[in-house]
């Protein structure tokens, strides 16, 4: 019997005795008992009453396949997920299994990340226990142009899944960070990799670090970060929150997220600093998006200039409802 499979008619169906849930999926009560067992060694709390049965007491806090999968059910990427307690980064993680032949849909998910990263090389502080850490493996057989509103359409993905299983919508800082109350809670990294015959794309990785249930943060990070339950006062169901993403990021691509990027947009309205390689930094307003989500941005002269790439700093620092 599969544990996640217990798991889920625990949340659904309350208190069940060993022999009905036995029969209900053909095998000895001892192997109910074996599952429950493993339940609790991860973390549940699992009462067993004489005549009555098992019944779910209360969930763990912890990450783990049996709670995501109990949710997640019997999505088509659910074969190919793989949850690790301590990793480098899953994007890495990920591109190796990719060079190895993993299937589209393979998700990598991790309670911590010793090198977690996000855009421009820099560190993605992704604390155990606190956190969900994911990338999944896209293999779109596409140019790469044809790609080049992946990480927009990922954050459209991600605010939809943390509504789902949160109840709150964050805003979008362009292009690839979500907000709540003004503070930074989840970061996108996208990285591709091309056919060097064709120039198409073999694959795609889209890593997400997303702050749950974090309350304290480096000193460096202090002003700029939070999450979810720092912004409302609700704690993360991460086991949840993890299906909702596989979900969502199954989804891709959609043909309705730009109005929905639009609307959750921070930056627009305005005033952005842009700062580019090899450029000195440069301010203007940021007006609109275009088709490709680029930022359009105007500066005093009135001039209005599609950008869609460097690094765009909110002048001053918007806030989120």
């Amino acid at each position: 019997m599969q544990k996640e499979e217990l798991l889920r008619i625990l949340r659904q169906e309350g208190e069940s005795s060993g022999e009905t849930l036995g029969r209900r999926f053909g095998v000895s009560r001892a192997a109910v008992s074996k599952a429950v067992a493993a339940l609790r060694r991860e973390g549940y709390e699992i009462s067993s009453t004489p005549n009555r049965g098992y019944r779910l007491v209360s969930e763990t806090d912890a990450l783990s396949r049996s709670g995501i999968l109990a949710d997640l059910g019997d999505h088509p990427w659910a074969e190919h997920l793989r949850v690790f307690p301590v990793v480098d980064s899953t994007n890495d993680w990920l591109k190796a299994a990719a060079a190895e032949g993993a299937p589209h849909g393979t998700v990598a998910v991790a309670d911590c990340q010793t090198g977690g990263r996000g855009r421009l090389g820099r560190r993605f502080d992704s604390a155990a226990g606190s956190g969900v850490y994911l990338s999944v493996l896209l293999r779109p057989a596409c140019p790469a142009a044809e790609l080049m509103t992946l990480t927009a359409q990922a954050a459209v993905a991600v605010r939809r899944a943390i509504h789902a299983a949160c109840g709150v919508r964050p805003g979008i800082k362009w292009v690839n960070d979500l907000l709540l109350g003004g503070k930074k809670i989840c970061g996108i990294l996208t990285e591709l990799s091309l056919e060097a015959e064709s120039g198409l794309v073999a694959y795609a990785v889209v890593g997400i670090g997303i702050n749950c249930n974090r309350t304290e943060f480096p000193p460096e990070l202090a002003e700029i970060a939070g999450s979810i339950l720092s912004q409302t006062g609700k704690r993360v169901d991460r086991c949840r929150l993890t299906a909702a993403l596989i979900r969502a990021l199954s989804a891709l691509p959609q043909p309705d997220w730009l109005d929905e990027y639009r609307a959750a947009c921070v930056n627009l309205g305005q005033p952005v600093r842009l700062l580019a390689p090899g450029r000195e930094p440069r301010e203007g307003v940021a007006v609109d998006l275009g088709s490709q989500a680029e930022l359009l941005v105007r500066f005093s002269d009135g001039r209005i200039e599609a950008v869609n790439a460097g690094e765009v700093t909110l002048r001053p620092a918007a806030s989120t409802t």
